[in-house]
């Protein structure tokens, strides 16, 4: 393996009607089989997958890596969460269970948690492995088959995870693998004997996909953009702070849809908190993503990197300051001059009505605007379409529960940022989409529940 920036990686023909035909078709036929096993049965084969993917972590992490950019000590991070979302799983399997209500006379009802039949899962480029993982574990969980479809931008590692389910022993067509893009997305939507469609994107590209999925009465889990606030009290440790602070911007490239972009700094530490946030985000190593040492990679795309940068044009232009980063970055490795290098950017003098401040930019940039009270800070936070995150940092523990009830988010930090344990719901509020990924939430949305009333007398008739 090596990184081949700027460079064709390999090529893969799009799956368009028929495939997609094809692939659903095989996952239906898996879904009888798999839908029939218990609980348990299906446990076992689901740490099967997990313990292979924890026995090739190395691999797989290079593997995606150069699928996606990022750096390798993140890339093993993401693999790592991903074999214990398995695990998590795994052991919800053989717990699944409906309830028995007692009736009048003897009668009773009881209730089955029932799978939905075959998923569409549409993953996003930021994470394709793990958002994979985050998908098929529940709903393989729940009985269900899955039809998933990487972005056309990271195409690779799920191949990776549909041979790894293989091996594991799930029904042969249970997670199917579709390549391609808005049209092979539409296929997937539309076709008929899908149940369900989990996806993760953009705002404009997730109404599209409810549209689609409306005309089909089809559930739909929506995990879209996000602008997060990120609150940082007088009161809280300022080295614990500025951590958080790089953990809520800079990771994979900035390329994150909870990322803390909007950093609320309380005035009287602002000047504090920025130089120390200027000083550590210039530090930041950038280049070969294969590195040891490496902690920013390249972002994902020549078009992306050139919208990322026009935010950063059009934020000077409109008053804000560039503090640092912000500009192209040329490895010294000549193999990697091609690559789509940023250095990451600190934005300074930013307000509320700012472009930069307002739009989900998903990339390097953060921006820093300075509050006076927790009454307007909570009133600032929550002036965006979108909810997907927020977080507070201080060391007044009801302070920090106060505001984060304030906050219209779905996923809230306190004094952390970008912690994504699988035992924990994850999703958004406003245009930041529904339903939930992770923890039990996501068993709501990848079964239903049937009802059955057993009368044990007889039937007392009003005709």
């Amino acid at each position: 393996f090596e990184t081949c920036p700027g460079r064709v990686l390999c090529k893969l023909p799009c799956s368009g009607e028929k495939e997609v035909d094809l692939a659903v078709q095989s996952a239906k036929a898996a879904f009888k089989i798999w839908s029939q096993m218990s609980g348990m049965e299906r446990c076992r084969v689901m740490l099967e997958a997990a313990r292979i993917i924890r026995e090739q972590r190395e691999e797989i992490a290079t593997l995606e890596t150069i699928n996606n950019g990022k750096s390798i000590f993140e890339a093993r991070v993401d693999i790592d969460i991903s074999w214990q979302c398995l695990e998590y799983y795994a052991g919800l399997a053989g717990s699944l269970a409906g309830e028995h209500i007692q009736l009048p006379g003897g009668s009773f009802g009881y209730t089955r948690r029932e799978p939905l039949g075959v998923c569409v899962g549409i993953g996003a480029w930021n994470y394709p492995f793990q958002i994979a993982c985050w998908k098929s574990g529940p709903a393989l969980a729940c009985g269900n088959a899955m039809v998933f479809k990487p972005s056309p931008f990271t195409p690779i590692s799920v191949v990776r995870l549909a041979e790894i389910f293989t091996e594991a022993g799930v029904p042969k067509g249970l997670f199917n693998v579709v390549q391609g893009g808005a049209a092979t997305g539409q296929f997937l939507c539309q076709h008929p004997d899908v149940a369900k469609i989990s996806f993760t994107g953009s705002v404009p590209t997730g109404m599209k996909i409810m549209e689609m999925a409306a005309k089909g009465i089809k559930p739909v889990t929506l995990e879209l953009g996000g602008k997060s606030p990120l609150i940082i009290f007088s009161d809280a440790d300022l080295e614990n702070a500025v951590r958080g602070a790089l953990l809520a911007n800079f990771l994979t490239q900035g390329e994150v849809c909870c990322n803390g972009t909007r950093v609320f700094v309380e005035r009287k530490i602002l000047d504090t908190f920025t130089k120390e946030v200027v000083k550590r985000t210039q530090k930041i190593k950038i280049g070969d993503p294969l590195l040891e040492d490496t902690r920013m990679g390249a972002l994902i795309n020549r078009p992306h990197l050139n919208r990322v940068q026009g935010f950063i044009k059009q934020a000077k232009e409109q008053g804000a300051e560039v503090l640092c980063g912000g500009d192209l970055y040329v490895p010294d490795d000549p193999k990697l001059k091609n690559g789509y290098y940023m250095r990451p950017c600190v934005l300074g003098n930013c307000k509320d009505d700012m472009t930069c401040v307002k739009e989900e930019i998903f990339g390097p940039v953060m921006a820093i605007l300075p509050f006076d009270t927790e009454e307007e800070v909570v009133e600032r936070a929550n002036a965006t379409k979108f909810g997907l995150a927020g977080g507070v940092f201080t060391r007044d523990i009801q302070k920090a529960h106060r505001v984060v009830a304030a906050l219209k988010a779905g996923m809230c930090f306190i004094n952390n940022y970008n912690v994504s344990p699988v035992e924990l719901p994850f999703g958004g509020y406003k245009s930041s989409g529904f339903g939930r990924e992770n923890g039990r939430a996501a068993i709501e949305y990848y079964s239903q529940l049937k009802t059955v009333c057993v009368e044990m007398g007889d039937v007392e008739s009003v005709f």
